[in-house]
């Protein structure tokens, strides 16, 4: 992991693999608000994923529409509006705090594990409500989940973790909120097999469900909806333009952001560059470590429930990894798709490739070709039976594959706030595959950060182990954290680099 951890982050590559949720791209994909570029500014964020995006809003809100703020602030993107990885995910609003939460306790203390389990849950209310008060046309989809486990010590684990989170959260309270069920419950409401069939040698029984409340949403949709709201009161989106080096002044204070197309001179630079951060900022090189995603979209086989509109989300859960899927809502676009991902520990060395690189250009094929046979086996059973699948669809089972790259910190937590010894460098990156329960609220904590609000009411909801600072900083990257819902072994959550 060391190595593939010095590997040098570049900036995004061109020609991504085509996202489901881009096709066709949003009207503002290329957008460019002014001609040129402007030379001196007050704000530069760098990013128009949902981070980059939420902050403009949280700087931008008390504007009306049609007017301009006080501050200048232009957003860059090096490829098109949100075709980072909000614009290439699963499709998912699911906090599965239960599987971090014991973890979360050994390390930081059960005040902090209900803290980040709280804001987890409180992302993903806010997120739909606001679609939901702002009329974005995004397929919203507030619902339940559940994470199929195909894991005796996860099954176990799980009772304990849950138990863990409603002794630590008032009764009755949401965050808290999981049902279990038995197989053959899990069977008949879920529509699940029993028997999923062998993979690498090991079969895959199912021992239970975990069901809680979550949802899904076409973030690419939401943000683009989103930046439409921020371009209305007056931001500056410049896309197809990558920031390439950022320059401080020599009064210290201010800074000089480089781009093909010219400089801008500007007060603030704030990162929103999830794993591409150590690209323009060499600082976070190992310590923001790219991790490239596959996802998938399927079409229901002809024995599916509801013809594959199903009412919950789902993740399937076994030892070392696990799957995650939604099926399009009724009313959508290609309504029944299901959209899995995941699969990562499939691959050769349980997908140690797949760290270090920002190559969005291609796939992996051994993922490729493990996604593509999941869902006949978690609905069908076996390896050669039907179940609830059935026949594939005339059009072909896979309706399109991408890829996307997500950023890894050694702790396994975002980072954000002011740039450790610097003036005005500012940043909210690092999500661990995990953004659409993360950013929102991280976006929120950042901008009061900024504008000077950074006080007891701030720590009282937002976690201190986001908030960036030299000791994470030295932290060892040692991949991807909470696969499973146990305490690891080990001194400290990521360890210290020797």
């Amino acid at each position: 992991m060391d190595e593939r951890a010095k590997i040098r982050v570049t900036l995004p590559r061109e020609n991504p693999t085509p996202s489901y949720w881009q096709d066709p791209p949003d009207d503002i994909a290329d957008q460019r608000t002014t001609k040129d570029l402007p030379s001196h500014v007050d704000i530069v964020i760098i990013g128009s994923g949902i981070t980059g995006a939420a902050i403009a809003w949280n700087l931008l809100k008390h504007v009306r529409p049609g007017e301009m703020g006080s501050k200048n602030i232009v957003m860059l993107e090096a490829r098109q509006a949100c075709s980072g990885a909000t614009g290439r995910n699963g499709g998912h609003t699911k906090a599965a705090s239960y599987r971090s939460f014991l973890e979360h306790a050994s390390f930081l203390g059960t005040p902090a594990a209900v803290q980040i389990a709280r804001l987890e849950y409180d992302n993903i209310q806010a997120i739909h409500a606001f679609a939901k008060e702002h009329n974005i046309p995004c397929d919203s989809n507030p619902c339940h989940t559940i994470d199929i486990i195909y894991d005796q010590a996860q099954w176990t684990a799980a009772h304990e973790a849950v138990d863990a989170m409603k002794a630590a959260f008032p009764e009755g309270d949401p965050v808290a909120e999981y049902t279990f069920h038995s197989p053959a419950e899990v069977q008949s409401k879920f529509h699940c097999a029993l028997d999923a069939g062998t993979v690498a040698g090991e079969p895959q029984t199912l021992y239970g469900g975990v069901s809680y409340p979550a949802g899904s949403i076409s973030s690419y949709a939401f943000t683009t909806g989103l930046l439409k709201l921020c371009l209305s009161r007056g931001l500056n989106l410049q896309t197809n333009t990558p920031a390439t080096s950022l320059m401080k002044n020599r009064d210290e204070r201010t800074w000089t952001v480089q781009t093909p197309r010219g400089n801008i001179w500007t007060k603030d630079i704030i990162l929103a560059t999830n794993g591409y951060t150590a690209a323009i900022a060499p600082t976070f090189q190992g310590v923001i470590v790219p991790l490239r995603g596959q996802v998938t979209a399927q079409r229901p086989g002809s024995s599916l429930s509801e013809k594959g509109c199903l009412p919950t989300t789902y993740s399937f859960i076994y030892d070392k990894g696990y799957e995650y899927m939604i099926s399009r809502p009724k009313g959508s676009r290609n309504e029944g798709d299901l959209v899995i991902g995941g699969g990562l520990v499939r691959a050769k060395e349980e997908g140690l490739g797949e760290y270090g690189t920002t190559d969005d250009a291609t796939v992996n094929d051994e993922i490729s070709t493990y996604l593509k046979n999941t869902l006949p086996r978690y609905f069908g059973g076996g390896d050669d039976r039907i179940g609830n699948w059935g026949d594939d669809h005339p059009d072909g089972r896979v309706r399109k594959e991408w890829t996307g790259i997500m950023g890894y910190t050694p702790d396994g937590f975002p980072m954000v706030g002011a740039v450790p010894g610097e003036n005005g460098f500012w940043m909210s990156c690092s999500f661990q595959g995990h953004g659409m329960v993360l950013c929102w609220m991280c976006a929120k904590a950042l901008v009061e950060m900024m504008e000077g609000r950074d006080n007891e009411e701030l720590k009282g909801w937002f976690p201190e182990a986001f908030r960036v600072g030299f000791e994470r900083m030295r932290k060892r990257f040692q991949g991807r954290l909470h696969t499973s819902v146990a305490v690891p072994p080990g001194p400290a959550v990521g360890g210290e680099s020797g």
